[in-house]
């Protein structure tokens, strides 16, 4: 049995919208693990569906990374009308399972745990998810491994590429020594999954800085997508590896997720 505890974390001097605390027992890894969960105003005034933006931290990040280097998220609830979901990670999961370590199991946990808690406990009926750097890769990962759940997702400055990086970010302890591990390493790069992967059930929008280390993975990325014909949209703008960056960024994910809620 889940362990789950909603407890109200806090409220705007507007009351822009409500942020709450949603402990969830991951049986897969036998911790309880928070979530940061953002609702607009007026949700507590009817009973309508709302569409859920799920919003991965990076690496050294935590599930309250997001709101406290931007609380103008609570006003983006109001404005979008956007139910915000910002889970915890670990510092370094890459939102992956690891295949060497049995308590590194994020995908486990955010598809199968996480999300079946969020749709019970909030009035969700669309989905979509994006994160930055480590949570660029997280959020295309968990896309194109589970279409089912979340066809609609975005990466702002992402790690889509690991291989570049054979000893950053604990990713040796997530994958091995990459001398020794190399198919881990190639199976969990977003570049090699999107390139075997059929793109038709896909809405993606991917960008990164051009002052960003990640910028040429990130261009690697872009070639795949078109040549396999995804749907999506990719952009580059003046900016470094940085909250900067990515507080304009969520900006632009955030509507062109809108323009995707949007019934054709």
């Amino acid at each position: 049995m889940r362990l789950v505890t909603v407890a109200l974390l806090l409220f705007s001097l507007d009351a822009s919208a409500r942020v709450d605390t949603l402990w969830v027992r991951s049986t897969s890894m036998d911790k309880t693990i928070g979530t940061i969960i953002i609702t607009p105003t007026e949700y507590e005034q009817n009973n309508e569906l709302y569409p859920a933006v799920y919003i991965l931290h990076g690496a050294g990040g935590d599930y309250g990374n997001w709101l406290r280097r931007m609380p103008e998220l609570e006003e983006l609830s109001n404005e979008f009308g956007f139910v915000f979901v910002c889970p915890d990670g670990e510092k370094t999961s890459w939102y992956l399972d690891s295949p060497l370590d049995s308590s590194m199991k994020y995908e486990t946990y955010i598809i199968d745990e996480l999300v079946p808690e969020i749709d019970s406990n909030y009035r969700i009926n669309k989905k979509a998810i994006t994160g930055l750097s480590m949570g660029g890769h997280g959020a295309l990962y968990l896309s194109l491994k589970n279409p089912e759940v979340f066809s609609i997702a975005g990466s702002m400055s992402g790690g889509v590429d690991l291989r570049p990086f054979p000893g950053n970010w604990d990713l040796p302890k997530r994958l091995g020594n990459q001398e020794n591990n190399m198919r881990n390493w190639v199976e969990n790069s977003i570049v090699v999954i999107a390139n075997s992967t059929d793109p038709s059930p896909f809405q993606f929008i991917v960008d990164c800085g051009t002052e960003d280390f990640f910028l040429e993975v990130n261009r690697g990325l872009n070639m795949v997508l078109e040549a396999n014909g995804y749907d999506y949209q990719y952009s580059e703008r003046k900016g470094a590896h940085n909250w900067p960056y990515w507080r304009e960024s969520i900006i632009h994910h955030l509507k062109f997720f809108e323009s995707k809620f949007i019934p054709q």
